[in-house]
């Protein structure tokens, strides 16, 4: 029994150590495909949608993969859920759409994208990244309505998904250019593009903030490794609010002719106590149609719940004086 034990616990830590890899296993029997220029080819149209929660849920504490009928049910569940009418007119405002207007995507089969640390977990936050949150979401709560830029990025058309991404309930689509010398990422959300020069050059001075930060690549075997400095600080993610010294790195590795392994390490010492990384796989969409993302165009959120906030300001108001 001793004896099973022991290569019990061998054999998972080589599951963990797996899990860690910066390359999939795959990639040491394929080779990739290369650009005319010789650079393994990352090119064409991916999707990031996934239904596996960024960071592991307290139910699973310990688990890192699903069995395959939880996979199923997790699946079926975003697949169904968004048609669901329960009687509740929040709740259906809240779905927003019904299925056929999601790309959800699938669960990956793990609990979690983070893969380290190995609890699934987001650090915990630095005194000065506790301090940074909890006046974001004070202000958030005490002036949600105030002004345009009091209101999410994404509802003004600034940036959606960010970098790096995290999928949400649609447009979770890269398509990758590569010519000599640079990489371009074109993020199907608002459009964005990234061009990110590999010929070694520095980052732009640090007085110099970007929504996206600022980015450069470089080649390490089959892998693109990407850094980016230089985020604004107003730039908000869908993990606690960013310090000034964050410094996101990804790996792109195409391990399939239909799939790239993709993994971002976030660095920021002024945030979090130690750095976290995260897998998310690339799967290839060579039909995909990716249409212009018209963001402004028709959009009267802004005016609305601006000018909502202001007719319930003067309800208040009046209902003041005729007490």
């Amino acid at each position: 029994m001793r004896g099973f034990l022991a290569s019990l616990g061998i054999l998972m830590a080589l599951i963990a150590a797996a899990a860690l890899a910066p390359i999939s296993l795959a990639s040491k029997t394929w080779s990739p495909p290369r650009t005319a220029w010789g650079e393994p080819d990352l090119q064409g149209k991916c999707s990031y949608a996934t239904i596996t929660p960024l960071e592991r849920p307290i139910n699973q504490t310990g688990k890192d993969v699903l069995s395959r009928e939880e996979k199923a049910a997790l699946d079926e569940d975003a697949r169904t859920s968004a048609d669901r009418r329960d009687g509740s007119a929040e709740a259906d405002l809240l779905r927003a759409y019904n299925a056929y207007w999601y790309d959800r995507g699938k669960s990956i089969g793990r609990t979690s994208l983070i893969v380290d640390p190995p609890d699934g977990r987001l650090p915990p936050l630095t005194p000065e990244g506790r301090k940074r949150q909890a006046a974001l979401e004070e202000q958030e709560r005490a002036h949600p309505f105030d002004s345009w830029e009091d209101r999410p990025l994404q509802e003004r058309c600034i940036i959606y998904h960010g970098v790096p991404p995290l999928p949400s309930g649609y447009n979770n689509t890269y398509q990758i250019f590569q010519t000599p010398g640079y990489v371009a990422i074109l993020d199907e959300n608002i459009h964005d593009v990234r061009g990110i020069p590999l010929d070694g050059r520095p980052h732009i001075g640090q007085n110099i903030r970007q929504w996206n930060g600022n980015s450069r690549g470089h080649w390490e075997d089959n892998t693109l490794v990407v850094e980016t400095t230089n985020y604004s600080p107003q730039t908000t993610f869908k993990f606690p609010a960013a310090g000034g010294t964050l410094h996101a790195v990804e790996r792109f590795t195409r391990v399939a002719a239909d799939q790239i392994d993709y993994r971002f390490t976030i660095n920021d010492p002024a945030t979090y106590t130690r750095p976290w990384t995260a897998m998310l796989p690339l799967t290839n969409l060579p039909n995909y149609v990716i249409f212009e993302y018209a963001c402004h165009e028709g959009n009267y959120s802004i005016r609305n719940v601006l000018s909502g906030a202001r007719a319930q300001e003067t309800a208040a108001t009046n209902a003041t004086k005729k007490e």
